[in-house]
């Protein structure tokens, strides 16, 4: 009688479980998420250190930007002369106007990592889907606030004074990072639909203009025609200008402070579900 000897298979080593989709990104902890997060941050740091040049738009669009439209414009808007006022009223608009240029960088970026194939290799990674999006919202972040400080300190040069205290000035900032920050979901749901990072920055443009030059972020609402006024009034940016404004010049904030609020919650409500689940189906 024969007997036949069966050898056992040797046992592997245990790889990582791949996380994908809504119900694998719910079997990671908050400090495991935290921990992507912050790998996924420095990457994209190194990204930057790497390529320095994609911070010139951060070092030199508050610059350009403040000296163009005090210098060009302010003696149109204020009277020739009163260029000094005019900084009192274009500066704290302006860092409404940073975050929303800064905020489309995001869009073209993932965009580009899909380009690229970066988001294969966090495809086979055991990391929460979401985690790649919130690194790129808090490296931008980031740049925006470099992107504040350099504008108020062309300020300051130019005449720019804090009538309020100095919390309100931090509280003007926070505010503009909290609306920047909702408006970056608007462009990653872009980057992730649209094709190419040239139509994200197209459409983008489209969104931009309007909001821009149609707000009180240069000039008065009260010098522009009623139709246009009426846009103003409801447009975002006029409520974050006429607050950081507010809180910089020390006069009364009213409403606006709580419609940027607003604002910000029902943008992030709406855009970033959408976004990660865009997200989630590409990946």
């Amino acid at each position: 009688m024969s007997t036949v000897t069966t050898t056992k298979p040797a046992p592997t080593a245990p790889g990582p479980a791949l996380v994908d989709g809504p119900s694998g990104e719910g079997r990671i902890g908050l400090r495991a998420n935290l921990r992507h997060i912050g790998a996924l941050v420095r990457r994209n740091a190194l990204q930057i250190k790497q390529d320095p040049e994609s911070m010139f738009d951060v070092l030199f669009m508050p610059i350009i930007f403040t000296l163009l439209f005090v210098f060009v414009f302010g003696g149109a808007v204020s009277g020739k002369g009163n260029q000094g006022e005019y900084v009192s009223y274009l500066v704290p608009g302006l860092m409404a106007m940073m975050g929303m240029n800064i905020a489309m960088a995001v869009g073209t970026g993932v965009n580009d990592d899909f380009k690229k194939g970066v988001m294969d290799r966090f495809r086979s990674m055991p990391i929460a889907r979401s985690s790649v999006l919130l690194a790129k919202i808090v490296v931008e972040i980031g740049r925006m606030l470099i992107a504040i400080s350099i504008l108020l300190c062309v300020g300051f040069i130019l005449g720019l004074s804090i009538n309020g205290s100095v919390l309100d000035l931090f509280a003007a900032i926070g505010l503009s990072v909290v609306f920047g920050a909702s408006l970056m979901w608007i462009f990653i749901l872009l980057g992730l639909t649209m094709k190419t990072a040239q139509a994200v920055q197209g459409m983008a443009m489209m969104v931009l203009m309007p909001l821009q030059f149609g707000s009180s972020i240069f000039a008065m609402p009260v010098t522009m025609p009623g139709w246009l006024q009426t846009f103003t009034d409801y447009n975002p940016l006029s409520n974050l200008a006429d607050a950081a404004r507010a809180l910089i010049n020390g006069t009364p904030v009213g409403d606006s402070v709580w419609m940027t609020l607003v604002w910000s919650l029902v943008i992030t409500a709406i855009t970033m579900p959408l976004a990660v689940r865009k997200f989630r189906q590409k990946t």
